[in-house]
């Protein structure tokens, strides 16, 4: 049996069929922010594969606050409806899914909280604090043809001193340093193959952005 041929050649199906799908599908909307992720699929046999994923992230947050007051800000990603088949093989699901935020600099984390999301069993996303960073993450699996929406992430903040600036962003400055992961499975042959999948911002946008005055 010709198992690495097999388990490469599902790792460049996966990362073309990822490619061309995206994480998130972005919605016109003024408050959705495009943001470009640098991929990496890594299968247990054979090479790793390389390819960029658009997505998408709707922010909602004040222009300005003052400081020491009492603000949120809201994250949400945009929806996704997974591949069935890509090139001849299918996409049997895709789970263990995490999302990276780091907490903006300028303020102060007062607590954070998951609401809503859609296609996914709500009892199996969580978020914590991990460092420097908020990680939401969903242990459920998504089908191969389903749609579905990650929770939307509100952080609830105090204001810090005047004149600086709050900002959002994703995490993630490297493949090892990854801002979102999950793992793709793939019927292959005989045999089913999970795939993780490393991705981090290729250029760093800001998602929202408030001004403390």
């Amino acid at each position: 049996m010709r198992m690495p041929p097999l388990l490469s050649r599902a790792s460049i199906v996966l990362a073309g069929g990822l490619a061309a799908v995206g994480l998130f599908a972005p919605i016109a909307s003024a408050a959705d922010t495009p943001v470009s992720f640098a991929c990496q699929a890594t299968p247990p046999i054979g090479s790793a594969q390389t390819f960029n994923l658009a997505a998408g992230v709707n922010a909602t947050a004040p222009d300005s606050v003052t400081a020491g007051s009492q603000f949120s800000i809201t994250l949400a990603p945009d929806a996704l409806t997974v591949p069935t088949t890509v090139s001849g093989y299918s996409i049997q699901s895709i789970s263990d899914i995490q999302l990276t935020i780091p907490i903006p600099a300028g303020a102060t984390l007062d607590g954070e909280s998951l609401s809503g999301g859609a296609g996914i069993d709500p009892s199996t996303a969580s978020v914590a604090v991990n460092g420097n960073n908020l990680v939401i993450t969903v242990t459920d699996s998504v089908a191969g043809g389903n749609t579905f929406t990650l929770p939307a992430l509100t952080l609830n903040l105090t204001a810090g001193a005047s004149g600086s600036t709050v900002q959002t962003t994703l995490g993630g400055t490297s493949y090892s340093d990854a801002g979102l992961t999950f793992s793709a499975t793939i019927p292959v042959s005989f045999f089913t193959v999970n795939v993780p999948t490393a991705c981090y911002p290729a250029t760093a946008s800001v998602l929202s952005s408030t001004t403390v005055s």
